[in-house]
């Protein structure tokens, strides 16, 4: 069994000698995916409909990765793409469907297909929403499991083999369990950061924290980047330290089609239209091969869609400040 196909992969949650402690983490997506993803990695993308890094799942679908353990809460559009791409082998999840609008088909023919179907063949592990939370917990405290009372009732354990229990010492009474999660690598957008990786988040929030601290590599993707002291004014926003940081990409719209707030909106046309894109293998392959493999970067891929700032920018809405001071 290779570390890939373990699920614990464990390893200990304080460790990144390759960080270095100080100085610019600015780079390029092409670079930052080129240093920190490669074939068979298990890789996290993040964010609860808010955030979610679509440039980085672009960029590795660019950069013909294959083999991928591909994990989220809830693999929306961004991971359907990447499975209709061919870039995993695996998904590990809680929930799978394209919000408010449908299914994910790329994902549904790569589990559902019949037998001999070329997009047939990829591998799924399913928790609860929590299970998974406990699971990234717990590989950001480099805990081998997390105890948990969610599974009594349910046949999530009997499809899946990785979650165990465990007798309580203090109370005997029997506890499911669920492994830890340590990824290759976790992507997380940003509305900012600085140079050094110091990530501030606000709005809807999922579970960057811990999907970064369970991390071996951490690819910080924000919409503005900002002086030092732009953070340091404000520290209580910030949801992801530097020290634990290895890329920093300035990438404005790199969400899109979900939402930054206080940047732009979810584009909800579009995910109603991936519904039709998505069912049909052709569709599928005519769009990445326009959107995606068809432009170099975020900023073709914007080229392409002029009206996106006429139609999404957010308005104005600001909060009160507060005074920190002594």
């Amino acid at each position: 069994m290779s570390r890939h196909d373990d699920p614990v992969h464990q390893r200990p949650a304080h460790r990144r000698p390759d960080v270095p402690a100080s100085g610019s983490k600015v780079m390029s997506m092409r670079d930052a995916i080129t240093s920190f993803v490669h074939d068979g990695d298990t890789v996290v993308i993040e964010g609860f409909t808010h955030l979610i890094c679509f440039a980085a799942g672009h960029e590795i679908i660019r950069q013909g990765r294959r083999g991928l353990v591909l994990c989220r809460l809830t693999p929306d559009l961004v991971y359907d793409q990447m499975i209709g791409a061919g870039c995993a082998r695996k998904l590990v999840f809680s929930w799978a469907g394209n919000p408010g609008a449908g299914s994910l088909h790329a994902f549904r023919r790569a589990v559902e297909g019949p037998a001999g179907d070329s997009a047939r063949g990829l591998e799924i592990e399913e928790y609860s929403h929590f299970g998974m939370v406990a699971r990234l917990a717990a590989g950001a405290a480099g805990l081998p499991f997390w105890p948990m009372r969610d599974y009594a009732g349910t046949d999530l354990p009997a499809a899946n083999p990785h979650i165990a229990s465990v007798t309580c010492p203090y109370t005997g009474e029997t506890l499911a369990t669920v492994p830890a999660l340590n990824p290759d690598v976790t992507i997380i957008h940003a509305q900012r950061a600085d140079a050094e990786g110091n990530t501030q988040i606000w709005g809807l929030l999922g579970v960057q924290k811990e999907a970064a601290f369970a991390s071996r590599h951490v690819i910080v993707v924000a919409e503005e980047l900002v002086d030092e002291r732009v953070i340091r004014a404000d520290p209580n926003r910030t949801l992801v330290p530097g020290f634990i940081v290895g890329a920093v990409v300035h990438e404005p719209w790199g969400a899109h089609p979900s939402y930054a707030q206080g940047y732009y909106d979810r584009d909800n046309a579009f995910y109603v239209t991936w519904e039709r894109i998505s069912r049909d293998p052709a569709q599928l392959a005519t769009y990445l091969d326009r959107y995606v493999m068809g432009v170099p970067d975020r900023a073709a891929y914007l080229a392409a869609m002029p009206d996106l700032a006429d139609r999404l920018r957010a308005g104005n809405r600001t909060c009160a400040g507060v005074n920190y001071g002594y």
